[in-house]
């Protein structure tokens, strides 16, 4: 397999989504995600229940992927998988499938960072003539129902967390807001949605004093529920009334807090490119909050294609293309972990 023909297969199992894709040259070919739907019912990810079902998908979803992919699987060059952080018991079944497959093909196994691969996703190539990609160094912002994260990213393999959250993800504000509103879940995309529809400065909630480039959450949601005791009180139909007015609120102000952060960093580094990375990079407010600093600030902004924003495997592989065309792969012994940073 020579250095221009490298076919990377990856894995992604880090929380409720079974994902495999196949990158050839940094090509994406394929991308196949098996949701799980069972979760909805308890609003919120049972880690047992996501074990099964990746143990339940595994297997189609990758016999999918490379069939979507055109390919056989002894074109492989190597076995790219989440090895952390995320549920252990999620892990743990893309780990042993990855090992599994590795040592019957008989090609390496290359460990990757669920963070690092999400900043890596602005680098897959979905046809051979795509080359917008930051240059380095650039700044990340990385925001997921479990990350808030400002990186200073100085290569593929140096990245640096500058600012992260000390409480809360912003995408788990949005969750447990949406949780004590009836929304359902995940409710990061319902709130979205209603808020396109609302008043986003009909409230004012909380928002946090702390140094540096750090984020905090808690206050806000804590704000929020305070808002909505004080309003039933007097009016049991509030929620159902103001809903979308307390959404685009709800929305405005994590937007507000995360870019204010982001923008200090920013100036302070004095790095104008900047990405965007993880499942609330689809958020809409933000993607023009990030349209409207590049026309203030004159910022060269990277916003994800939404199929690369959730947990996916597309990242997964790119970020093992990286790796194997530096030849770092990991040991057939390698376990998984939960907690990881980058």
């Amino acid at each position: 397999m020579t250095k221009n023909n490298v076919t990377i297969l990856g894995i992604e199992s880090s929380c409720d989504d079974t994902s495999c894709a196949v990158i050839r040259d940094g090509v994406l070919l394929s991308n196949v995600i098996a949701g799980q739907a069972v979760h909805e019912a308890y609003g919120g990810v049972v880690p047992e229940l996501a074990s099964r079902a990746h143990q339940q998908n595994i297997v189609p979803v990758v016999s999918e992927a490379i069939k979507r992919a055109g390919i056989d699987k002894s074109e492989l060059s190597a076995i790219a998988f989440t090895r952390g952080p995320g549920l252990l018991g999620s892990l743990l079944v893309g780990t042993s499938f990855a090992k599994g497959l590795a040592l019957s093909l008989g090609i390496p196994m290359i460990e990757v960072n669920h963070l690092q691969a999400h900043v890596l996703a602005h680098f897959i190539k979905q046809s051979p003539e795509d080359h917008d990609f930051p240059s380095f160094p650039f700044i990340c912002l990385l925001v997921s129902g479990g990350n808030s994260q400002i990186i200073k990213v100085d290569a593929y393999d140096r990245m640096e967390v500058v600012g992260q959250t000390i409480d809360d993800a912003a995408g788990e504000a949005f969750d447990k807001c949406a949780k004590v509103m009836g929304l359902g879940y995940p409710g990061g995309p319902v709130v979205n949605r209603l808020a396109n529809e609302g008043d986003p400065k009909a409230f004012a909630f909380s928002k946090p004093h702390i140094p540096g480039y750090d984020y905090s959450f808690s206050g806000l949601k804590t704000s929020f529920l305070y808002t909505l005791r004080d309003e039933l009180k007097t009016n049991p139909d509030f929620i159902e009334q103001r809903k979308a007015d307390l959404c685009a609120s709800l929305q405005a102000t994590v937007i507000d807090i995360l870019m204010n952060k982001l923008r200090k960093a920013v100036e302070d580094f004095g790095i104008h490119e900047v990405a965007v990375a993880g499942g609330v990079s689809a958020n809409s407010g933000l993607r023009d909050a990030f349209h409207d600093h590049a026309r203030r600030f004159g910022w060269k902004i990277f916003l994800p294609p939404n199929a690369f924003t959730t947990d996916n495997a597309a990242m997964v592989a790119m970020t093992g293309y990286f790796k194997y065309l530096d030849r770092i792969f990991c040991p057939m012994d390698a376990t998984p972990f939960a907690r990881v940073e980058l």
